[in-house]
């Protein structure tokens, strides 16, 4: 996919980004896509749904699960506004997502080249393709205005 197609949906998961933030969760969003169409969206919600497993990545999946009738996510890219968690690696691993697409890097807790790099270790099931730094300034902005807000 060009890097405009790129940019083009990461735009769209800085939109739910926003969002997220409007109910006081981290400003992260994720859009999956396959064949130029989304087929999956979320944005974290762990304080609106009270669940810690309600990360951006997470919700997106089961959203694209659920209107694929299944769990294989072949051929998908995921863009996603902060590089995901541990959780959201494997989950994106598992999931067989063959290319993700990242905003901002998370040097605390990223786990696709910050501080691991999950999607790319051979001893695992699978391996996706990463791209990184799409819309790299917005989701940064988007983060340091939440936690800025936040210390007042």
């Amino acid at each position: 996919m060009s890097e405009e197609h790129d940019a083009q949906f990461m735009k769209r998961a800085l939109d739910l980004a926003r969002e997220a933030s409007l109910h006081d969760d981290v400003p992260v969003g994720c859009v999956l896509v396959a064949d130029g169409l989304v087929i999956g969206e979320g944005e974290n919600r762990r304080e609106l749904d009270r669940d810690p497993t309600a990360h951006a990545e997470i919700i997106a999946l089961r959203d694209a699960a659920t209107r694929r009738d299944g769990w294989r996510m072949d051929g998908v890219t995921a863009y996603v506004t902060l590089e995901p968690c541990v959780m959201c690696a494997g989950a994106l691993l598992n999931a067989r997502v063959a290319r993700v697409v990242i905003g901002a890097l998370d040097e605390k807790a990223g786990a696709v080249g910050s501080r691991y790099n999950v999607l790319a270790d051979p001893r695992l099931l699978h391996e996706s393709q990463v791209t990184y730094d799409i819309e790299r300034d917005e989701s940064q902005l988007l983060l340091r205005a939440f936690f800025a807000e936040r210390r007042g």
